[in-house]
């Protein structure tokens, strides 16, 4: 018990737990927000609609978290692995803000139909297309995230590593 109140109190250890639900979570939300578009159910979208929130917000802790544990995650690994979490973080900084703007549609695609009911149908479209350019978002963050630590899935040669800044 020991060992896992440890490894809960550090950051890298909570974002690998946490990094699949933005990913596997959206796609989970997907395919259900597809069934219910079909269906034209309003519950099972709302449903699968809190789901795509749900797991486009939790990019946000997973974000933050990879953040805090950059600097020891960056000491553990070898070159190209440095060159990977380099890569990583700056398509997560760059690429976050998808998930961001899906929570926010996913939670305006909830509330909005309430007062304007016309307006479900192409909220949740809305949804459902800037979801799918979030789910690839998150796949081309976790492609180069995959290969900081495991070798086994060094496919391709590391990105060349960025000059260090320092502040001044």
């Amino acid at each position: 018990m020991e060992t896992i109140l440890r490894d809960l109190r550090q950051p890298e250890y909570i974002h690998v737990l946490l990094n699949p639900l933005p990913i596997y979570g959206l796609a989970v939300g997907l395919i259900g927000l597809i069934i219910a578009i079909v269906l034209r159910s309003r519950p099972a979208q709302i449903a699968t609609l809190a789901i795509v929130l749900v797991s486009a917000a939790s990019a946000w802790p997973v974000y933050e978290l990879g953040e805090s544990s950059y600097d020891r995650v960056l000491s553990m690994a070898d070159e190209p692995g440095q060159a990977w979490l380099d890569e990583h973080r700056d398509r997560a900084e760059d690429l976050i803000w998808f998930f961001y703007g899906l929570a926010v549609l996913s939670a305006v695609a909830i509330g909005a139909p309430v007062k304007w009911p016309q307006s479900a149908l192409i909220l949740t479209t809305s949804v459902l297309l800037l979801g799918i350019g979030t789910l690839a978002a998150g796949g081309y963050i976790a492609y180069a995230g995959g290969k900081i630590r495991h070798r086994e899935f060094r496919n391709a040669s590391p990105p060349p590593r960025k000059p260090v800044e320092h502040g001044g």
